[in-house]
């Protein structure tokens, strides 16, 4: 029947049949055997940390997010000559290892682990900060020249720019020469402000206190890049800008935030003139910690009235 069209259900009986052909011939004793000492090629009962899981049961349509589980915790590699230092090795590095493998790929759970990561990481690029959390943390909201979020990730320039009426606008809300202008900016990373905000704000305040500084209304720039803290600087004659913004996400985490701190910025100054803290996030340097730490470098700043390279710490 060369000339024959084969039907749908004469496709369907053929694809059947082959599929039963290849489970036979996968089913063989030597497969078996071989079966028994290797590390299951999907994962339902994957190894963690030297015990088997219980494969995942799906009540209601929706499993755990798998981004939650801490990669230091994860360990698949069977049977391996110092189980202990491995588990010990990884617990001073974020990094993938002791993953293993199904064939030449990675097994399933480390393949999606990896995956969800990435998403995670473009939604934290391509989402905003909520304008409801912006007022629960009571800053002023503002933006850039940038109308949107194509723009801002196209145009890096537009987005240490002010439009003329932000500029005027912040410089009647904002306090004239306070000592210390603190800013909040999203950057690249939404979840990095959500995570870390509020905790670091508590502590830093508190820090400042101490040393008998208060500080005024805080501005939100929205589709902000580190530049912009340099208009703020200049337009409120403050002696230190401290800009908070979320860092460029990875794999390991999309909530890591950033301090650019200076004393006096103003438009095109150098870019040594900044004093940066970076990697603020739980895996990190905890933000209530960082907080306090960064108080101390601000006043190390009015102290000796230089920042960045000239500031010896």
């Amino acid at each position: 029947m060369p000339n024959e069209i084969l039907n749908e259900n004469d496709i369907k009986t053929i694809i059947e049949k082959v599929i039963a052909e290849l489970s036979l011939a996968g089913s063989t004793p030597d497969s078996s055997a071989a079966a028994e000492n290797s590390v299951p090629a999907d994962n339902n009962a994957a190894v963690c940390c030297g015990r088997a899981e219980e494969p995942v049961v799906v009540e209601d349509g929706y499993i755990d997010d798998i981004t939650e589980h801490d990669l230091k915790e994860q360990f698949f590699v069977p049977n391996p000559e110092d189980k202990e230092g491995y588990i010990r090795m990884k617990q001073f590095t974020p990094a993938r290892i002791g993953v293993w493998r199904a064939g030449p790929r990675y097994n399933t759970v480390s393949s999606l682990r990896f995956k969800a990561d990435h998403a995670t990481a473009q939604d934290a690029v391509f989402t905003s900060v909520p304008d409801e959390f912006v007022a629960e943390c009571g800053f002023v909201a503002s933006q850039t020249v940038c109308v949107d979020k194509d723009e801002y990730l196209t145009r890096p320039d537009l987005g240490k720019v002010l439009s003329v009426s932000e500029r005027k606008r912040l410089k009647e809300e904002l306090p004239k020469n306070a000592k210390v202008q603190l800013v909040v900016g999203d950057g690249l990373s939404s979840a990095a402000i959500i995570a870390n905000i509020k905790e670091i704000m508590l502590s830093l305040k508190q820090g400042l206190r101490s040393y008998g500084i208060e500080t005024g209304p805080i501005p939100f720039i929205k589709y902000a890049r580190v530049g912009v803290e340099d208009e703020i600087g200049e337009l409120t004659g403050s002696d230190v800008i401290c800009l908070f913004i979320g860092e460029r996400p990875g794999l390991v985490t999309a909530e890591s935030m950033s301090a650019y701190i200076a004393y006096k910025p103003m438009i095109n100054m150098p870019e040594a003139r900044r004093t940066v803290v970076s990697n603020i996030h739980r895996g990190g340097s905890l933000p209530i910690e960082t907080g306090a730490h960064i108080a101390d470098i601000i006043k190390l700043m009015l102290d000796k009235k230089v920042s960045g390279v000239d500031l010896k710490l």
